[in-house]
């Protein structure tokens, strides 16, 4: 085990190397890629739409910590789909695959936004809420890891991807894209940082 110097070293190599891409992959700064990012939330907002989160496991944390920031102090329409009746009904009265699609099918609309987490960017679950946001127009924010050519990346709007290959590494930066994306919004649109 490495010590605690070298961990951190490779969580902030992680962040440092934040790649950000667009829609078919076109290249992005990490500024532009937040400032879409930002824009496409007020917009949301703006318009009267929700933005969702989905993730698995600490991912589903992230997601429900996120939704309730953005919520609570970002005046968003803000949920995640990690009802654990909800879940787990739809889990085995379907298919696991279908946790977080089914909820986006009932509750989602055109214009609203899917946030997704999922440190491999490979979850059939993360993938086919995907799908399903693409084929209902909903704007799709990625945040990935591990291997880059996951798919989730094939989907965003925008797409945040770290380059690491351990899960908590993952998953401490994706925190702190998270943070980043909504402190920036709350000083964007007036309201301070959390």
């Amino acid at each position: 085990m490495e010590s605690w110097q070298d961990y951190v070293t490779a969580v902030s190599a992680g962040l440092r190397d934040l790649t950000v891409t667009g829609k078919g992959g076109a290249p992005l700064t990490a500024a532009d890629g937040f400032a879409r990012w930002v824009a496409i939330t007020h917009d949301a907002h703006v318009g009267g739409q929700s933005v969702f989160l989905v993730g698995n496991g600490a991912s589903a944390a992230l997601a429900s910590h996120f939704a309730a920031d953005a919520c609570k102090n970002g005046g968003l329409r803000a949920r995640a789909f990690n009802d654990p009746s909800l879940m787990t009904a739809t889990a085995n009265d379907l298919a696991f695959d279908e946790v977080f699609a089914l909820p986006l099918a009932r509750f989602g609309r055109a214009g609203d936004v899917l946030i997704s987490i999922s440190s491999s960017g490979r979850s059939p679950n993360i993938l086919r809420a995907l799908e399903k946001a693409r084929a209902m127009e909903l704007r799709i924010v990625t945040l990935s890891g591990k291997a880059s050519d996951n798919p989730s990346r094939a989907f965003g709007d925008v797409n945040f991807y770290i380059p690491c290959d351990r899960y908590g590494w993952i998953e401490s930066a994706h925190q702190v894209v998270l943070h980043y994306w909504l402190d920036r919004y709350l000083n964007v649109h007036g309201r301070g940082a959390l």
